[in-house]
Formats: C-alpha cells, structure tokens, sequence
C-alpha cells in the first residue's frame, strides 16, 4: 500500500475548499560532491579524462583508480543501501563501441548522444529507474571529443538534425565536475546543419552565458507545479531559481544573458488536487520570467510509468505519494510489447485542453512540440 500522507497529494473529499497555493520556494541547487569518484584505466587514457580529473581533484574530492575498467563494489545490503551508495559515487569511464550507434529519440530530438548516464537528483517519478543496468551510479564518458565527432555521420544535409544529451542525466548538474555540456556548446556553434538540444532541473547557468553558440543549442528547462516540485524532486534547484535561470538563459547577450533559443520541459504533468490552479500559476511564472521577445518553444509530458519503474522506485522511495494504481490508467504499448500506464484518454483531453489553451494564451508565438 502506497504512503498517501504528504497532505498535497492526499485523495480530495467530496467538495473540497480550493486548497491555496504553497508559498514558492527560492532556493538554489547545491553543488553535487560526490563521496567516492572512480576512474577506469581506459577513461584516464582519453586526453578529455585527465581534463575530468583536474576538475575533480580541485574540488578536493577523494579519486579511486581502478585496476580494471569493471565497476564493482556499489552495492548495498538492500536496494536502499545501493540506492544511497550509487547516489553519492561518479564514474568516469570510456563510452563502449555501442555508444557510437546513436539511437533515435522522437519527439525530443532526431537523434540522443549521451554524455553521462545516472542522474544525482531524487525524484520520485525518476524516467531512469528500471531503464539503466545495474546500481544508479552517474557515468560519464571520458571519450566525448570521439563520441561528438561521431555525430557528424548522421547529420541530414537537407535540414537541421538535432541531437539530445539529456536522455540518461542531468547535464548541468554534472557540469562543473565535468565540463562536458560547456564542450558540446562550443562543437555545436560550429555546426551549420545540427542542434543540440539538453534540458535541466539546475540554475548553475552562469557559465554558459558567455560561450559562442551561435543559436545551435536549444537550451531547455524543466518545470512542474510548485507542490510536485517541493514533494518530489529532491536535490534540484527550485521552481523559483530555474525560472531565473531560463530568464538568464534567453535574454540577449548584450542585456547580460546568454541569447540562446529555450524551452521550457512541463513533466510530468500530474492530476494532483486542485491541478488548474497550480498549473495555472506555474504558467503566469513562466510568462512573468519571460516578459521579452525570445525564441521559446514547450514540451508537455504527462506521469507514466512502466512495471518496471514503479517497481524500482517503490524500493527507492517506500514512502513516495505518487499513484501507481494500474486500474485507474490506460494501458500504451511500444512497438517491441512493452507497457506504459498513462492516463485514461478523457482525462488526457482535458489536461491537453487545459495546457494547450492556457499557454498560447500567454506564448502565442511559442510552438508546442509535442504532447505525450
């Protein structure tokens, strides 16, 4: 039985009061320091490695060098155990031969290039849980000047091809032990016929504000309501800091920002009590943050989860509130069987009404990418 006790996700009585909106939160993300950092023998043969480990070992954090390029030793006693071991450790490996086959990852973009996999934030919905092997420890690849070349191949002459980095991790949130999204930038400026695309929980955008771009990277932020935001993603910056962060990010580079194109990422989409009047504020944030001409484009996603998932994040989260009743849901199959449990579809109308309604209303100018 799932713990309903957080008072904002409680099942509404008949008739409720308008509950009022929470009072935003303010605060930045912290820096994430991990407590163990490994590095694997091939990772510290790539030039771009020995640059990762620098940053590392200015931020004085403790530097494990393997034997081998096996990873071993994550796991806990239990799945919290390894949940909270993993959570604390970064991995710096080689990308294998595989990563070089990019797989397509439609709607978000033509094609994803991973920098990382594994994520230090803890929400509660997480899309990585039951989709990455073994323990959630944040990989990244010390090959990156290889695995960007690489991208070249299937750039399209005929149209811009774009190419997401933000499909396994949280880029920002690595950014400064990495430097790898700042390394992607600067590729990407140079690129006529390709865009990269990253999205972020994170406000450390600073710098990124200065960095010649040329218009290539699509810089996106992801958004939620104030009471999923505060109850379910832990770690990440508040609603309040990545509006100002968005703000920074599309305001002219003469005005002090940085003039790249944005997007602002509404996931997951959930049926929470009282759901119009939150997301009805989080949109009038939205437009108050954005009050100037900017190229601005929104994704909508709505809560899903596979068996799977909500099997891992159960074990992750015992006593999360989210609703994983399957007999409330519609079932949603992908090409190779698998299951998603989405909305039912007249619940899917009205929410797709509501948010498609409510932002050409404030962004007439701003096109919808996708609603899923």
């Amino acid at each position: 039985m799932i713990n309903q006790t957080l008072e904002l996700f409680d099942l509404p009585v008949l008739n409720p009061a308008p509950r009022p909106t929470p009072e935003p939160l303010t605060h930045n993300a912290k820096l994430w320091l991990p407590k163990r950092v490994l590095f694997t023998p091939d990772a510290l043969k790539e030039p771009f490695g020995q640059q990762i480990y620098e940053r590392v070992a200015a931020h004085g954090l403790p530097i494990e060098v393997l034997k081998s390029n096996r990873l071993t030793g994550l796991r806990g006693e239990d799945a919290r155990e390894t949940y909270r071991n993993a959570k604390s450790t970064l991995a710096v490996v080689k990308a294998p031969p595989g990563a070089l086959r990019l797989q397509p990852t439609p709607p978000s973009a033509d094609w994803q290039m991973n920098l990382a996999e594994g994520c230090p934030a803890h929400c509660q919905y997480c899309y990585l849980a039951g989709s990455l092997q073994g323990p959630p420890v944040v990989r990244v690849f010390a090959n990156l000047p290889q695995l960007l070349e690489n991208t070249a191949t299937y750039e399209q002459a005929s149209r811009q091809t774009s190419f997401e980095v933000s499909c396994y991790t949280d880029v920002l949130d690595i950014e400064h032990l990495t430097g790898s999204l700042v390394e992607c930038i600067r590729y990407f400026g140079n690129r006529e016929a390709a865009q990269l695309r990253f999205v972020t929980k994170y406000d450390h955008v600073e710098p990124l504000l200065t960095l010649p771009h040329n218009g290539h990277t699509r810089a996106r932020i992801s958004l939620n309501a104030e009471p999923v935001a505060r109850r379910l993603e832990g770690g990440t910056a508040s609603i309040e800091a990545r509006l100002q962060a968005l703000r920074k990010l599309a305001l002219p580079q003469e005005q002090g920002g940085g003039g790249y194109p944005v997007g602002v990422v509404l996931a997951p989409i959930m049926q929470i009590p009282d759901w119009r009047q939150h997301y009805t504020a989080l949109l009038d944030r939205i437009a108050k943050a954005l009050d100037f001409k900017c190229d601005l484009t929104v994704e909508f996603i709505t809560h899903r989860f596979t068996p799977g998932s909500r099997d891992v994040l159960q074990q992750w989260y015992p006593n999360t509130p989210l609703d994983f009743d399957e007999s409330t849901r519609a079932i949603k199959r992908n090409k190779f069987g698998g299951v998603k449990y989405v909305y039912q579809p007249e619940d899917m109308r009205t929410l797709r009404q509501f948010f498609y309604e409510e932002w050409r209303q404030r962004f007439p100018n701003a096109p919808v990418q996708y609603w899923t």
